[in-house]
């Protein structure tokens, strides 16, 4: 078809649809924002950058995005929107040109053990299909492939009306799935070990339960076995009879009255599971976390051998290839069986099924399985998980938002993850970047820069532009910039050596290996080496090794960085002595909260399908303590005037004078040297972004009593700046006669080490061997390895 040919010297006209090029945001206020107003170019890639809590994903997530999806969903029936979350306006006076928006963030993915990279990305849905179309023996539809599907069957009568009539017809139903039924779908069994639960050669009535917090004066818990009828208190456990010992660990629940309270008995061993197993490990206390883990064990089901598949599901098999088998290979390998399958009846399931897999190779994730618990991913992995469905997606004109896209690559993948971004803009989308590393920054068309500081002391745009304008900018990143880390003159001697031998986790091939202790230890290489296979892995978790790790910290509004340091008990005891009253009521989830509000500081009123209003409580003004709490003072401030401290401020309040506490002291202290200063003792968990949320967490383990640290990519979510302090403090930790571990990407990192461990020479099978140990210096000049090569470009070797 020919196009009209434009008429000779007529300029063309721009059309006022091509007018709208820019998103426009007036006057954001979300969490610590101040008034932002910016132009944001579409069909562009901009990154964010700026320090660690300087309101980066405040306006990119929580106003953008936010608004964005908000929109969308108002688009919808308000019967659907009956089933989807509510979502409030964020705090901006006009959001003006924004597009759909899709959000690849960095948050884990499912812990669920029956989550996997397979199901969490279609790829199982589809070899469920090919299995069951082509493996032999037929077994039945894909639900027989599934492995969180059970096998069941019933029959009975059913009542049929025909006219005017009624009739009792049989009926059976059977539906076959390819659940394991030792394990349930799970891979692995638990056992409790009994011997931690109870001394069984003693009798209830003198204290036989080991179980923390288990007291003998407890209705709830020891007394409920010892007054429920089912068991004689005053015989030791070893004579109990097989009845007894039926009812005592395997007792269903039953209807007991103890000392005129109804209470529910039920056997210790579901007991144990719903009051203990049920929580996440990371939020228990110390000694209860230690008792679980020495009371409870997993082993690899016996009967699925780990697969999670029945018998049946396993008997099918395409050649020689059963499913269970396809989704224990490395997803590159799979790939290559997949491309070998030419059956003319399932070539668009194949077609679709090879793009999936391909997706996976060509985003560095290669040397994944499908079988691989999507829990334990990492936060770089999950976010590149995420962004497979969208490699090969038709959308045109959309809004992509990343955070930190970069997290846990190599800088030898940091150049594949930039190729990605920039081909999601060549086809015509927005692209809009929270990122702190100089090789992603240098691709943006445009740059916002927020600060200057964190917190209260950021919120406003310090610069918008060009790199090179960023470069030239006296900004915090601009300064910055540029910043190379240089290779130490002269490094620590080992004081010891923690020696792992054997070591075949995972993909590991049989690694021995030293770690030198009294050091600064840095383990390193590219994505999928068998890094934390190692350190996690093979180190011993004895007494002496503190492990931070990227979990997630869990917490709801009413948790913040007081409640979750323990800073608050130090606190409430101080305020208590002083004033002569209970410790209880200096808790706004206790004795002291504000009845209107219970606490919360806000009253929340739902509105059903549109979202929910959160208002000041105009009892207590948002203070979330009666105003009788607030009449008593230390050192002549209240508790909620306390909580409204910056951890800077309250590090000086709580040094000396009349609010002198020494316990609160020390915690404050620490907070401060992981870089946390600015923040307020009251924030809310929820407001925190990834990197607080990692020092947070590291403030709170430097409490524990260890000689070895164990620290998981400390400089996730780190600024340029932040890193230098992050480096001075592991140093501190160090040079205080500790040893530290570092599994870490970061090259400022790499040159500031004692001693390099790198894991290589690829990821998956084409890893898992010990490719350097030494000095950095010693890297740099051999430039053996991938790591080597990038760290000597990095110092300019």
């Amino acid at each position: 078809m020919s196009r009209a040919a434009r008429t000779a010297g007529q300029s063309p006209a721009i059309h006022v649809a091509d007018s709208h090029d820019l998103i426009r945001v007036h006057g954001a206020r979300e969490n610590n924002l101040k008034d932002v107003s910016i132009e944001i170019p579409k069909r562009r890639l901009t990154v964010f950058t700026g320090v660690s809590g300087s309101g980066k994903s405040s306006l990119v997530f929580n106003t953008i995005a936010a608004e964005s999806q908000r929109l969308i969903n108002e688009t919808y029936s308000a019967f659907v929107q009956g089933f989807m979350p509510t979502l409030a306006r964020p705090e901006v006076d006009v959001l003006d040109g924004l597009t759909t928006a899709i959000i690849v963030d960095q948050q884990r993915m499912s812990a669920d053990p029956r989550s996997t990279v397979g199901t969490a990305t279609d790829a199982n849905a589809m070899l469920r299909i090919l299995f069951s179309r082509l493996g032999k023996p037929h077994i039945g539809p894909p639900s027989a492939y599934s492995f969180n599907t059970a096998s069941v069957r019933a029959s009975g009568a059913i009542t049929v009306q025909r006219g005017d009539k009624t009739k009792a017809e049989r009926a059976t139903f059977e539906r076959t799935g390819g659940m394991c039924t030792r394990c349930e779908g799970r891979g692995t069994v638990s056992d409790i070990d009994l011997t931690q639960l109870y001394d069984d050669s003693k009798s209830i009535a003198e204290g036989a339960f080991t179980i923390p917090g288990w007291k003998s004066d407890s209705v709830w818990t020891v007394g409920l076995y010892a007054q429920s009828g089912f068991l004689d208190p005053n015989k030791p456990i070893s004579r109990f009879t097989k009845k007894e010992m039926q009812a005592f660990l395997y007792g269903e629940p039953t209807k007991v009255k103890v000392n005129g309270v109804n209470l529910t008995y039920e056997g210790l061993i579901p007991k144990i599971q719903k009051s203990f197993l049920s929580k996440d490990k990371e939020a228990m206390q110390p000694h209860i976390r230690a008792f679980v883990e020495r009371a409870v064990t997993f082993t690899t089901c016996p009967e699925c051998d780990g697969t999670r598949l029945s018998e049946g599901a396993r008997s099918s098999r395409i050649g020689k290839v059963s499913i269970a088998d396809a989704c224990a290979m490395e997803i590159r390998d799979l790939a290559e069986w997949v491309r070998g399958l030419t059956e003319p009846s399932v070539l668009p399931l194949l077609t679709a099924l090879q793009q999936t897999l391909d997706s996976f190779t060509e985003i560095g994730l290669g040397y994944l399985a499908l079988d691989r618990p999507s829990g334990s991913l990492s936060g770089g992995e999950a976010q590149r998980v995420k962004m497979i469905r969208h490699l090969g997606s038709s959308l045109t004109d959309t809004t992509y938002v990343f955070d930190e896209p970069t997290i846990g690559l190599h800088p030898h993948d940091i150049q594949r993850m930039n190729d990605l971004l920039l081909r999601l803009r060549d086809k015509g989308n927005t692209v809009l970047v929270v990122e702190h590393k100089p090789e992603t920054i240098v691709i943006a068309d445009h740059v916002v820069d927020l600060g200057p500081g964190a917190g209260t002391g950021g919120g406003t745009v310090c610069f918008e532009g060009t790199v090179e304008g960023l470069r030239a900018a006296g900004t915090i990143t601009g300064r910055h910039f540029d910043d190379r880390s240089v290779l130490k003159e002269s490094v620590r001697k080992p004081t010891g050596a923690l020696e792992i031998r054997g070591a075949a986790k995972h993909n590991l091939q049989n690694v021995d290996v030293d770690i030198p202790l009294g050091v600064l230890c840095v383990v390193t290489g590219v994505a999928g080496s068998g890094k934390s296979s190692l350190v996690h892995g093979s180190v011993p978790a004895s007494e002496g090794v503190v492990a931070v790790d990227q979990t997630p910290i869990r917490g709801s509004r009413r948790s913040n960085p007081a409640t979750y340091t323990g800073l608050l008990d130090p606190i409430r005891k101080a305020f208590a002595k002083a004033n002569g009253v209970k410790p209880a009521l200096f808790s706004a989830n206790s004795e002291g909260a504000c009845p209107t509000c219970n606490g919360a500081g806000v009253i929340y009123v739902d509105l059903g399908m549109m979202a929910g209003v959160d208002t000041p409580c105009e009892d207590c003004e948002g203070k979330r303590f009666q105003p009788a709490v607030l009449e008593y003072r230390l050192g002549g401030r209240d508790i909620s005037e306390v909580l409204a401290m910056s951890v800077t401020e309250a590090e000086a309040f709580f040094a000396d004078g009349e609010a002198a506490t020494p316990a609160a002291h020390r915690i404050l202290t620490r907070l401060s040297d992981v870089g946390l200063g600015y923040l307020s003792l009251g924030q809310p968990l929820t407001t925190l972004s990834g990197g607080e949320r990692q020092r947070l967490k590291l403030a709170t383990h430097m409490a524990e009593k260890g000689g070895v640290y164990v620290l998981d990519e400390p400089t996730t979510g780190l600024h340029l700046a932040d890193v230098e302090h992050l480096l001075g403090l592991l140093d501190r930790l160090v040079d205080s006669g500790k040893s530290v571990i570092v599994i870490e990407h970061h090259q400022a990192v790499m040159a500031h080490a004692d001693w390099i461990i790198d894991l290589g020479p690829g990821a998956g099978h084409d890893g898992g061997r010990i490719v350097f140990e030494g000095t950095p210096a010693d890297l740099v000049a051999a430039r053996s390895t991938l790591t080597g090569e990038h760290l000597a470009d990095y110092v300019g070797a």
